[in-house]
């Protein structure tokens, strides 16, 4: 039985290790013993391990400790306790670890079953990662987002240091992912948003703590770092993590070490650095609020993103993933009108991708199952285009024409404007949008009458019909 990845044996008595060892070895597959509980950290760190094996010489306390320590960093990597053992009970220790049981003495076709199922397991979450790595794709023609999208490429397989530069919801984290799942690296993907987290507690998100190092410290907790052991962490807005934190950031990247908080030892990780930051980090070096030599060494491999309103021409195909994306989530799939995709082009999107990604799922719940047309999105984006110019029919209501214009008509236009808004908001419910108007429902039928506003919901054109 082949396995692509060393296994590893962890054994308190150096004889029954190796006698382990020889077994896994004899099927083909790698395998090293050791006789310290802590040498997964250190085979963790200079290799990707297929499985790590306990035999019960370590002793049922240490067993039950690095079920709960290793399931805790990477809960994808198969633990294999030997001998007799409750499984069930070590479950309970670290849920969603993988766990199997191995019989002692080795019976060999158990030991062959049980490696094919490793072997299996390794290779079914590779292919589900390259499957996935087409959704993930960072989607765009424009030649601002090939530009990101090839720099990416070429740097994934390097393993350096990438930050990426860009407003928020430009999808710096996408970018992110894809340069991991490019990479090879069979860790998983970590990411820490470090401005939403309190500075008091970001050291020990990072690098975790030991039993005891601080008050409510009831039990050891492993920081991202070492859950990303093999694979990404992904440091979110960098440019608000605190100068004492950047400090010690430093030293992680440049001695590849971490110490937990209450911790004896130094552990090393092997962890590729992602950041991203929305912030001009060079201007924040010169305030004094983000130290030089951390900006250089996250900076050896700086990817742009372009805002949204700089790539309008990407909003066709974004448009097409985000329903699609909705249609597998919701079973609720819409269809946006030309008109709409123009309206949608105009708009400065302050908030980029992530505004466009809001708004699909709203109009999803809207308007399942039907047409989004122009007059159906938010006030804002049909009163706003691009670059900040006024929409020509909100200019006519900020000054007179010259051939002037009946006051009574033009507080008409406004007030059906407000009520179709209302309306649409609140999906044709009369009720809600009277509410909303703070008007009677009687006096809103009445205004939808005066008005000829047509409403799409056959239930409501009844309501106002039979009122």
């Amino acid at each position: 039985m082949s396995v692509e990845r060393l296994i590893l044996v962890i054994a308190g008595d150096t004889a029954a290790g190796e006698s382990l060892r020889d077994s896994i070895e004899f099927l083909d597959a790698p395998a090293t013993a050791a006789t310290s509980p802590a040498a997964w950290r250190e085979c963790a760190a200079g290799q990707r391990l297929a499985a790590v094996f306990l035999h019960p010489s370590i002793g049922r306390e240490a067993v039950s400790g690095l079920v709960a320590e290793i399931g805790g960093a990477d809960a994808a990597l198969p633990l294999v306790v030997t001998g007799r053992a409750d499984l069930a009970a070590l479950a309970e220790t670290c849920p969603g670890a993988r766990l199997f049981g191995l019989d002692l003495p080795v019976d060999f076709s158990q030991l062959a079953a049980l490696l094919e199922e490793i072997q299996a397991g390794y290779s079914r979450r590779r292919a589900e990662h390259a499957a996935d790595r087409v959704e993930s794709r960072p989607l765009g023609d424009s030649l601002a987002m090939c530009e990101a999208r090839g720099l990416a490429e070429r740097v994934a397989a390097s393993g350096a240091s990438v930050l990426i530069l860009g407003e928020s919801g430009t999808g710096k984290e996408v970018v992110a992912r894809y340069v991991h799942e490019l990479s090879g690296r069979g860790g998983p993907f970590v990411a820490v948003n470090c401005g939403a987290i309190p500075a008091q507690l970001l050291e020990s998100e990072l690098f975790g703590h030991e039993r005891g190092a601080f008050t409510g410290a009831v039990a050891r907790r492993i920081g991202r770092f070492e859950q990303a052991a093999g694979g990404t962490i992904f440091l979110d807005e960098i440019g608000d993590m605190p100068a004492a934190m950047q400090v010690k950031l430093l030293r992680v990247l440049q001695e590849r070490i971490i110490d937990r908080i209450g911790g004896m030892e130094s552990i090393p990780v092997d962890v590729r650095v992602i950041a991203a930051t929305h912030r001009d980090l060079p201007e924040a070096i010169e305030e004094g609020t983000f130290r030089e030599d951390l900006y250089y060494r996250l900076n050896v491999f700086p990817i742009e993103m372009p805002p949204l309103r700089e790539r309008t021409g990407d909003i066709p195909v974004l448009l097409a993933e985000m329903v699609r994306r909705v249609d597998a989530r919701l079973g609720i799939r819409v269809h946006f009108a030309p008109e709409a995709v123009r309206v949608l082009k105009n708009y400065d999107w302050p908030g980029n991708v992530r505004e466009l990604a809001n708004l699909v799922e709203r109009l999803s719940v809207l308007r399942p199952h039907g047409r989004v047309t122009a007059a159906d999105l938010p006030a804002p984006l049909r009163g706003k285009p691009a670059h900040g110019q006024p929409h020509a029919a909100a200019a006519a209501t900020d000054e007179l024409p010259p051939d002037g214009k009946s006051l009574k008509d033009h507080m008409g236009d406004i007030e059906s404007g407000l009520i179709r808004d209302a309306l649409r908001s609140c999906d044709g419910v009369v009720a809600q949008a009277a509410r909303m108007l703070g008007m009677g429902r009687t006096t809103l039928v009445e205004k939808i009458r005066r008005y000829g506003i047509a409403l799409d919901q056959d239930e409501t054109r009844s309501e106002i019909t039979h009122d």
